[in-house]
């Protein structure tokens, strides 16, 4: 589809984005000031960040209804450069022109990702990296924000934060100290009450308001620019070009962050949607929009998927969502600036504490007893090293971990399986031979799914497209004699087939588990959480014989109800 008709609007869907843009601005409003705070850079320059961002990458972006700004994890990069140069060179105005320069490159590597189409090759990050690395962000937002939940100045390392802690309790402000922890409070409590107004902006007026009634000496956001952002062309044109070098390896972690950043937001955007976006027009879109914010002296940011689960459940279906977002955005600075200079710091460090428990992974924590061990291991090594190193290094550790821990598992495995098949699962047109003699009448309304070699983190998203394909039949089995392990990566991905399979109101079924691969299904709660034990099978032949009953009922059923079984596809083998 060229870029053209992509383009092309439904009139219908006009309603949901509007409101779906509306309330998904709400809510990126108190996060792009915080986010901007946490940088360094300033309330305003959060703001500059989720308007370009969110108003270009809405428009060249693979993603219909994506919502991008500032978040988190390139926070969290982002504040952590600023913070070295500024102690370089002396304060930020100083170090304005390498900042923006980096952010400003940042953007335009994540356009030559997008060209040379790199967007598809961030599927193959394994579950247990993403998780790690999310989690550790999730950490790190919460240490750093320690701090100004008592009134005090955060330290601009996690080290810091530990050794000085006592320090920031023992000068504790207590007026600051209740505020955020108000904030906090509000933001879980209120959604009790109502969920048509997001409770981080009820928590942001509400808090911000108490001062103006109650004296209190706490730190606040201060003065906010006035009018449309400033191009800042002249700090790049007095940019010491000596510190190209400085600049290189920051802006290469914020494209490469921001690329999983944004690509895994927009498979969490397809998965509520049931749509495919483009990743590597994606890229481009993001590498666009990070561009503009940096010319305009805005943080960068990525696809947020807070905001854009939100817009998707506001209505939201295009990317005019995404556009009316980052106007309302544009809209509040106008008009509102003066407002924002009187709201406490505390106040957004219980907003970000909230974003930071959010980003945590609390399936991969619950399950990190089940899961293979050596999923467990790739996953604590990146929390530790993103929390106490760096993010990059940390993503490089785990796939490297990853890889290295899985071909020692495919050694093992191949030592005790007479048959392990390709280290790579594939797909196969030809029916096996026990399933010449299925009737005809079976084989109209049931499809089977044949899988060979481990299911891994390196076949998961092909996976995720088999299960898609699958047609309107009573029943699926999963064929699964040839598959000698799977990886927590597998198990989510076969968890989410067997989800939306049901959601269908197709009946599943497996055969031939292995034993590594059924422990794992129960550790987790696949079995019989999603799938009763009753339809687990050792033999195929014993699955015909269930699935053939189970037909004859449904079909007696619909016999005594007057109905009539309608016409199914015949079967199908996948290898």
């Amino acid at each position: 589809m060229s870029m053209l008709q992509q383009l092309k609007y439904d009139r219908s869907n006009f309603k949901g984005d509007l409101f779906g843009g509306v309330t998904a601005g709400v809510v990126a409003l108190p996060l792009a000031l915080a986010f901007g705070m946490q940088s360094g850079m300033g309330a305003e320059a959060g703001l500059y960040g989720a308007i370009a961002i969110g108003v270009f990458a809405a428009i060249f972006g693979g993603t219909s209804t994506q919502i991008s700004g500032p978040t988190g994890p390139m926070t969290v990069v982002s504040g952590t450069f600023i913070a070295s140069m500024i102690a370089t060179m002396g304060n930020l105005e100083a170090a304005l022109p390498a900042i923006l320069a980096t952010f400003l490159l940042a953007g335009a590597m994540q356009i030559a990702l997008g060209v040379v189409r790199v967007g598809q090759y961030v599927k193959y990050i394994p579950y247990p990296v993403v998780s790690g690395f999310m989690s550790g962000i999730g950490a790190i937002i919460i240490l750093l924000q320690l701090f100004p939940f008592f009134g005090q100045s955060s330290p601009k390392s996690i080290p810091l934060v530990f050794i000085n802690i006592g320090e920031a309790l023992g000068n504790m402000n207590v007026h600051a100290t209740l505020l955020a922890a108000a904030t906090i409070g509000i933001i879980y409590t209120f959604p009790k009450v109502t969920k048509a107004v997001p409770s981080t902006l009820v928590a942001l007026i509400v808090v911000s308001l108490i001062p103006a009634f109650i004296p209190m000496d706490i730190p606040k956001i201060g003065d906010i620019p006035k009018g449309l952002p400033q191009l800042r062309l002249t700090e790049f044109t007095g940019l010491d070009w000596s510190l190209l070098g400085t600049i290189a390896v920051p802006a290469i972690t914020l494209a490469l962050l921001g690329t999983i950043d944004s690509l895994l937001t927009s498979i969490v955007a397809d998965n509520i949607t049931k749509t495919k976006h483009n990743s590597n027009r994606e890229l481009i879109g993001q590498g666009i929009g990070n561009m503009v914010a940096a010319i305009i002296g805005g943080i960068p940011g990525a696809g947020a998927t807070m905001r854009t689960v939100v817009n998707v459940k506001s209505g939201g279906r295009s990317r005019l969502s995404g556009v009316v977002h980052g106007v309302l955005l544009l809209v509040i600075l106008l008009g509102a600036g003066r407002y924002a200079a009187e709201i406490p710091l505390a106040v957004l460090a219980g907003i970000l504490i909230t974003v930071g428990i959010g980003i945590m992974d609390y399936k991969g924590f619950r399950h990190i007893a089940k899961v293979p061990r050596t999923d467990a291991v790739i996953m604590l090594t990146v929390l530790v090293v993103t929390v106490f190193a760096d993010l990059l290094v940390a993503v490089g550790v785990g796939m490297v971990l990853a890889t290295f821990l899985f071909m020692k598992k495919m050694g093992d495995t191949a030592d005790t399986q007479t048959e392990v098949g390709s280290l790579q699962a594939h797909e196969s047109t030809q029916a096996w031979e026990d399933e010449a003699d299925m009737p005809a009448t079976l084989k109209e309304q049931v499809y089977v799914k044949h899988l060979y070699g481990p299911l891994f983190f390196g076949f998961t998203s092909k996976f995720q497209e088999l299960a898609k394909s699958i047609p309107d039949v009573r029943v699926v089995i999963f064929r699964m004699e040839r598959v000698p392990f799977i990886d927590q990566t597998g198990l989510y991905a076969l968890e989410e087939a067997i989800e939306e399979l049901n959601d269908r109101q197709i009946t599943v079924a497996f055969s031939g588990l292995h034993p590594q691969v059924i422990k794992q299904m129960k550790a987790v709660g696949i079995i019989p959480g999603l799938l009763p034990e009753s339809q687990v099978f050792e033999q195929f032949s014993t699955c015909k014989v269930w699935v053939s009953g189970v037909l004859t009922m449904v079909e007696e059923k619909s016999n005594r109800n007057g109905g009539h079984s309608s016409a199914r596809r015949r079967i199908k083998s996948i290898n």
